[in-house]
């Protein structure tokens, strides 16, 4: 028999933010694919005020999930328990220490290098655009989930290895001008649909499951006319929204080797740094509209701040922003089924607030802003 619905509601606060917690914000560019693996390590080591400003936007916010991006991937000890441990649970300058007893990391793509000469420059270098995902070593851009709830281990689901030629109508990259592909066959067989990786991280709350949906498509930009980053950044998105739709979603197959996508009436959020905007130019056409304009997705109210509209006062948008380069990339997408919206927004403090200088600057914390959205997870109406 079917285990009846939670009756009383939970509410909780979700949060996404991208810290460029990776080596280019501590070391030259000429060192980072020397030097970039450990740099996370020692910065966390040596008391960084980047991160220790990144540590107290979080303990202001106080999420109860909260999804990192641009967090390096490294052993757990070197990284994410040294980020818990010396930081988030120390005050910053009066905030109050915030405890996360679970969390989630896994590898990723970026920096995993291909022997494929990927950016059709005549060298296969294996770092940069010729890695599987851009990146200059192993590990850069990585992503971590923090929980103050129980995580379902057992259920948690990656597909960092699924391939992108196994996406049916895959918007495969073309040679500008033809209708030859732009990758070779060869690498094209092995490459992944993933610039990072995509997650499915069930969250015990209560005893309501809630599927946190994590990814970091890569950014539209930085490569040519034969547009091969938008279109692998608009079928990243796609993957979401078709894995939110059973009749859409059995070519799927994670990296336990499941097949198919979110089973139907699941509690989810999509969360993460999507780098696609209703505003952009560089996007594939209608990339972001796949998620907002879901039937399984709750897209408004939109979180929103003062700081941003502040920031570009004569654009509309501009109260949406999540990135200082003036555009909305960060997203927290809450599911129609079973969950209900309660009040949201953007860490973006206006000038003359407490805590604008965590904002005033790109290297003082991010280029990017922490987006909360407040839950309750509700029985099924």
């Amino acid at each position: 028999m079917a285990k009846p619905e939670p009756v009383e509601p939970i509410s909780l606060r979700v949060a996404t933010f991208n810290v460029s917690m990776d080596a280019s914000n501590y070391l030259p560019n000429d060192k980072l694919a020397a030097e970039g693996a450990s740099a996370l390590t020692l910065a966390l080591a040596n008391q960084h005020p980047q991160i220790q400003a990144i540590a107290e936007i979080i303990q202001h916010v106080r999420p109860d999930i909260l999804v990192l991006n641009e967090f390096d991937y490294l052993p757990a000890e070197q990284g994410i328990e040294v980020f818990l441990k010396d930081y988030l649970a120390h005050s910053q300058r009066g905030e109050s220490p915030i405890d996360y007893p679970y969390y989630f990391i896994a590898p990723v793509n970026t920096g995993e290098p291909s022997p494929f000469d990927l950016d059709q420059d005549g060298h296969a270098s294996g770092v940069g655009n010729d890695a599987w995902g851009y990146g200059n070593y192993p590990g850069q851009y990585g992503m971590v989930v923090l929980s103050k709830y129980p995580l379902a281990d057992d259920a948690i689901r990656t597909f960092r290895n699924f391939k992108w030629k196994d996406m049916p109508g895959a918007l495969q990259p073309l040679k500008p001008g033809t209708q030859e592909p732009w990758y070779p066959a060869a690498a094209w067989q092995e490459f992944p649909l993933s610039s990072k990786s995509h997650w499915d991280v069930p969250v015990m709350v209560g005893d309501f499951a809630l599927h946190l949906l994590v990814s970091h498509p890569t950014p539209p930009v930085f490569d040519g006319p034969e547009d091969r980053n938008g279109r692998r950044n608009h079928d990243e998105i796609r993957f979401w929204a078709d894995y939110l739709q059973p009749h859409l979603s059995d070519y799927i197959y994670d990296d336990q080797g499941r097949s198919g996508g979110l089973a139907p009436q699941q509690r989810f959020v999509v969360a993460g740094d999507l780098n696609a905007s209703v505003e952009s130019t560089d996007n594939y056409p209608g990339t972001i509209a796949q998620l907002l304009q879901h039937p399984a997705v709750q897209a408004e109210p939109t979180p929103t701040s003062a700081g941003g509209s502040a920031h570009t006062p004569n654009n509309p948008h501009a109260a949406t922003h999540t990135a200082g380069w003036r555009k909305r990339a960060d997203y927290v997408l809450p599911s129609v089924y079973g969950t209900r919206v309660i009040q949201s927004g953007v860490f973006w403090p206006t000038l003359g607030q407490p805590k604008a200088d965590l904002v005033s600057e790109r290297q003082r914390s991010s280029d990017h802003r922490l987006v909360w959205v407040d839950l309750q997870l509700i029985a099924a109406e």
